[in-house]
């Protein structure tokens, strides 16, 4: 079955003023950075944190009465749920999500308070997705597909609606998938109204189904994602045949791109993006010569995130570009000498935020200590002389890597 740009303009006069109109705008600053014109939609500003909710109003908009008040159900990891959830509260339909079993709480409670039922069931969304079947056939409900339904597809293609009305003509267009039916929805739209715009998808690389579809492919998937919102195993059958006549390429980025990007937009955008929606600029990043000089929208797809892993991931992010480090040192067990470690760290203007002394379980001299600072710096700069002002001092200092860290680079 295909889309056309009727159906997408028939959803977006049927989302008037339901959905958020979000803003499309040009960032100085990753401009600058990446040496091409960069625009971003912050679909993370709607309603319920992403662009789900389009889709699923769309199609929940379309049910007959009887259907109606029989009820609806899905299968979501959070997005997907939060989008059906609010707009049948809304709309007055029942509605009943299913979800993994790893599901975070947050987005649990986030699905519940929006007037959902909530069913845990199996390890991942495509087991989640087998018992939202089997309960759609026994109780009548309609299931709201979160990528292959048309009427979903139609309703994500309206951002490509408001891109082209709300900016100049683009070169490039990157946006994440993860079954494809908001990259389906907005290559339609662009095919029929700009088709010059070349448009680019992007996958996490621990889960790169669309793409392996796509070029005949064996990658692997699976692993633990940080943008558990594209982490799909099974590609859109709907879905795949547009991407494949409509998407110039599928891009890979690796999970520190991913993290990189969310903390790039936290500190420049003062967006807070989840790892599916922060994955257009990990493109842009990794594939930056592709990009060069071009006008290339980003499509923000979601900021919904569990709180304890976006402080994890701000942590790694601050130790990858030098201004968090671990330092270890073997001094004399004298009285002192913490004193005169702290002092020279003090007058490189490095501030100490951890201090371990260890005597009894690291292989050092009797007379002597082991000593583990964790420091704030301002960049790898900063790290360097730091190391060299501790060498100066006849201190033996090893950097300690963040991924192990027993090992490091000792400087003497």
């Amino acid at each position: 079955m295909t889309i056309s740009l009727a159906d997408i303009e028939q959803a977006a006069s049927a989302l008037k003023g339901a959905v958020v109109a979000t803003e499309f705008a040009p960032s100085r600053t990753l401009s600058t950075m990446f040496g091409a014109d960069v625009w971003l939609k912050f679909e993370n500003r709607q309603f319920t944190g992403s662009f789900k909710d389009r889709g699923a109003l769309n199609r929940l908009r379309a049910l007959d009465e009887p259907a109606r008040r029989r009820g609806v159900i899905a299968m979501s990891a959070g997005n997907h749920a939060q989008g059906v959830a609010y707009h049948a509260q809304r709309l007055g339909i029942p509605a009943t999500i299913f979800m993994p079993l790893g599901t975070p709480f947050v987005k649990i409670a986030g699905t519940e308070v929006l007037g959902a039922t909530v069913r845990l069931s199996g390890e991942t969304v495509d087991e989640a997705a087998v018992q939202a079947l089997e309960m759609a056939a026994r109780d009548g409900l309609t299931f709201v597909h979160p990528y292959d339904d048309p009427m979903v597809i139609a309703g994500q293609g309206t951002i490509a609606l408001e891109l082209m009305a709300e900016a100049p003509l683009l070169d490039a267009l990157i946006v994440p998938i993860g079954g494809g039916g908001l990259i389906a929805g907005i290559a339609t739209a662009y095919a029929a109204r700009s088709p010059s715009t070349k448009i680019y998808g992007v996958q996490a690389a621990l889960y790169p189904s669309m793409r392996n579809a796509l070029k005949d492919e064996r990658r692997p998937l699976g692993g633990a994602s940080v943008a558990d919102g594209i982490a799909v195993k099974t590609p859109g059958a709907l879905t795949r045949p547009i991407i494949e006549r409509l998407v110039e390429d599928v891009l890979l980025v690796g999970e520190d791109s991913i993290e990189q990007a969310i903390v790039t937009l936290l500190e420049i955008e003062k967006t807070f993006a989840e790892g599916a929606g922060a994955a257009a600029l990990a493109a842009l990043m990794v594939e930056r010569p592709r990009f060069e000089g071009k006008r290339v929208g980003l499509i923000v797809s979601g900021g919904n995130m569990d709180p304890r892993l976006l402080a994890s991931v701000i942590m790694r992010g601050l130790v990858r570009a030098g201004r968090i480090a671990r330092l270890r040192l073997t001094i004399a067990d004298r009285p002192g000498m913490l004193g005169h470690v702290a002092r020279i760290v003090g007058e490189t203007h490095a501030n100490i935020l951890e201090v371990y002394h260890e005597r009894a379980f690291l292989q050092v001299p009797a007379k002597s200590a082991g000593l583990v600072l964790v420091l704030e710096t301002r960049d790898e700069a900063h790290v360097a002389r730091v190391m060299s002002a501790l060498t100066g001092a006849g201190l033996e200092a090893i950097r300690l890597s963040p991924d192990h860290p027993e090992e490091g680079n000792a400087v003497t």
